[in-house]
């Protein structure tokens, strides 16, 4: 069925800019010493409300896509930038470390998963044609609302104070998250643009059935899919979690290049969305991650041999580039695999896998990082291990489907 209606550019330019504001959320180291120096916290206290934050995602991701499923983008949309811009602006009303747990931690999650399922979900389905591109670009607003968010909130946390920051930022959010959810449409079932037809199955397009959340824990191919996002969100978030330690303590940069450095890193966390989701849609997506989870290995490799700070960047801003390929190609993979229909609860399941590795990477270079008296190379080395599983779980996970599509002609 072709349909010519509704403007599906502007809900992907609304779902960018909705992704923008709770993007920002990745900024939040500008006001973490401003809190520290203000309430005479520690570092561990105040971080608690990064961590709590990205503890709940996964969680109301789930929660998030069912209720996007069921009742569309627009409402789910308005309630989670309402409930990301009360976080927000809670916590310019801090007064305790409890408060800004619960404001900035639980709320503003709580916000992020829930609009995070709709923006990517109802999207895609706008986009059976372009799902890489569609995907790399809604995810990388993520991305690129750190940047922006970062150096505006700092003016204004120097010119009026952290708390009066978060109350100011918090309604800018509001008013814009509001007007983007105006702009979002239901995406009509089987959703066609006009002049495409749907090609059979390929290594990029799937004719598998949709599914729901019980036949995806049901089918062994989600195991293989979440193992795959697993093992790439190790490697990036290994990286990203430790840029600038790495690029002072072990590169010898000063604080103002580490920071240059870090930029460059977020730049290619960015493009790597969009452009590995418009490769996808050309190669295929499993190529294009067999790819990727080499390019990952290789350049985990090349990060125990660099010692000097232009060769340190650029394979700083490779490695962005690989995992926001990562980031962008997993919501497209997961539609293919088992249908849009149900996307938004489906990937919110998937993003367990982020969750899981949220937790595992940044503490394992850590480890590695304290046992070997600073050095991080054998995190670094087991890292290149993985990807090297990852290419292998991947080529397992691509034979699977290709079986399956060929069994299914018979």
């Amino acid at each position: 069925m072709s349909h010519n209606s509704p403007n599906r550019w502007l809900i992907l330019f609304g779902a960018v800019l909705t992704n923008m504001c709770v993007g920002s959320s990745y900024a939040w180291s500008v006001f973490q010493k401003p809190l520290m120096a203000m309430f005479h916290w520690s570092t561990h206290e105040v971080s608690l409300a990064f961590t709590i934050y990205f503890a709940i995602l996964p969680l109301s991701m789930i929660i998030g896509g069912k209720f996007q499923d069921r009742h569309g983008p627009r409402k789910i949309t308005l309630l989670g930038g309402a409930l990301f811009s009360a976080g927000v602006m809670g916590a310019g009303f801090t007064n305790s470390l409890d408060f800004l747990y619960m404001t900035y931690g639980v709320l503003g999650g709580l916000g992020q998963g829930t609009i995070g399922a709709c923006t990517v979900a109802n999207t895609l389905k706008f986009f059976p044609d372009k799902r890489g591109l569609a995907s790399g670009f809604v995810v990388s607003g993520l991305a690129l609302g750190a940047l922006v968010a970062a150096p505006i909130s700092s003016l204004v946390i120097e010119d009026y104070g952290v708390l009066t920051a978060f109350k100011l930022l918090g309604f800018v959010y509001l008013v814009i998250i509001t007007i983007c959810a105006l702009l979002m449409q239901t995406a009509p079932p089987d959703y066609r643009p006009a002049g495409w037809t749907p090609a059979t199955a390929t290594a990029t397009v799937s004719t598998r059935p949709d599914k729901d959340w019980r036949g995806l824990l049901t089918d062994p191919l989600f195991y293989g899919l979440w193992g795959m996002f697993h093992i790439a969100a190790i490697s990036g978030l290994m990286v990203i979690g430790h840029a600038s330690p790495i690029g002072q303590e072990v590169i010898r940069l000063d604080v103002q290049t580490a920071a240059l450095a870090v930029g460059l890193l977020a730049l290619g966390n960015a493009a790597g969305r969009i452009f590995w989701g418009w490769v996808s849609d050309k190669t295929g997506r499993y190529n294009a991650i067999v790819i990727i989870f080499s390019l990952i290995g290789t350049l985990m490799v090349a990060m125990t041999f660099v010692t000097q700070p232009l060769p340190f960047m650029a394979v700083l801003a490779a490695i962005g580039l690989c995992y926001g390929g990562v980031m962008g190609i997993f919501p497209s993979l997961t539609a293919d695999m088992f249908g849009p229909q149900n996307l938004g609860m489906n990937y919110g399941i998937i993003n367990t896998a982020f969750g899981a590795a949220a937790f595992i990477g940044p503490r394992l270079a850590s480890y590695f990082k304290e046992v070997n008296h600073g050095d991080y190379t054998q995190a670094f080395l087991i890292a290149a291990s993985l990807s090297i599983i990852g290419v292998l779980l991947t080529l397992f996970t691509r034979y699977k489907m290709s079986k399956e599509a060929a069994l299914a002609e018979m």
